[in-house]
């Protein structure tokens, strides 16, 4: 009984063994095309971590298969899908570096500029990623000026550049509470050079206007004046600078 017992367990590890063997070499014999088609499908599902698995196969055996620009870029959009916005952007520009020919480039270049977007902080905190995202929407409407994304990229590079003026506005607020007037005035001449298409920008010449009255600029003060009327378009602070140009000896 014993020894018969042992040939049953000699028989039954023989048969696993072999059907694990059997597995194995029909995996590696999946071709290229079949587990690109597969990865698809779970992508297409949801089933994001059989695909990204698959995806990561691809790029690994298969480099320079018609599918690893594929894979490439449908690993930055499980991370997208996920909000790992960094990780994706990323894998986006892994598109754009390695494929520079792949059909994805265009939109992968437009999603990582959107991943930085989505990770960008309000104005009172660090505007790197404000930046990234504004070079990434510059660098898309300067490959596609017609594309219709091109248009959305402006309108969120005016939004964006809103809030790196904000930025500056918040500080020289601060500064002007401390009495820091000079130190008011750096970042109050960061908006009026570098954003002057931003909303912010009518009411940094005023303040500026301020303080170079109360420092007795009353030249420069004049030379600003000008300026206000000729950058702001729709002034609403006009009386307010009528008053301060009043002062003026």
């Amino acid at each position: 009984m014993k020894v018969s017992h042992i040939r049953i367990v000699i028989a039954c590890v023989a048969i696993l063994i072999c059907a694990c063997s059997s597995s194995e070499e029909t995996r590696k014999e999946r071709t290229v095309d079949e587990l690109y088609a597969s990865a698809k499908k779970a992508y297409d599902k949801g089933d994001f971590l059989e695909a990204q698995t698959s995806f990561d196969v691809i790029k690994l055996q298969y480099p320079a298969s018609q599918y690893a620009d594929d894979a490439q870029y449908y690993l930055a959009e499980i991370n997208f899908e996920r909000g790992e916005f960094i990780m994706a952007a990323f894998n986006y520009n892994l598109v754009r570096r390695s494929y520079p020919s792949s059909e994805f480039v265009r939109e992968a270049m437009y999603k990582t500029a959107v991943c930085y977007d989505k990770i960008s902080l309000p104005a009172d905190r660090d505007q790197e990623n404000t930046r990234k995202a504004i070079q990434g929407y510059t660098d898309y409407q300067s490959l596609f000026t017609k594309d219709s994304l091109s248009l959305e990229s402006a309108k969120r590079v005016r939004d964006l550049r809103d809030r790196l003026a904000e930025r500056n506005w918040i500080i020289a607020e601060h500064y002007m509470k401390t009495r820091a007037r000079r130190a008011a005035g750096i970042h109050l001449d960061a908006i009026i050079d570098e954003y002057p298409d931003s909303k912010w920008l009518e009411g940094a010449i005023v303040l500026k206007l301020e303080i170079l009255s109360f420092q007795e600029k009353n030249d420069d003060a004049r030379a600003l004046i000008a300026n206000y009327r000729r950058m702001v378009r729709e002034p609403q602070m006009k009386q307010q600078v009528e008053e301060i140009e009043k002062g003026l000896p």
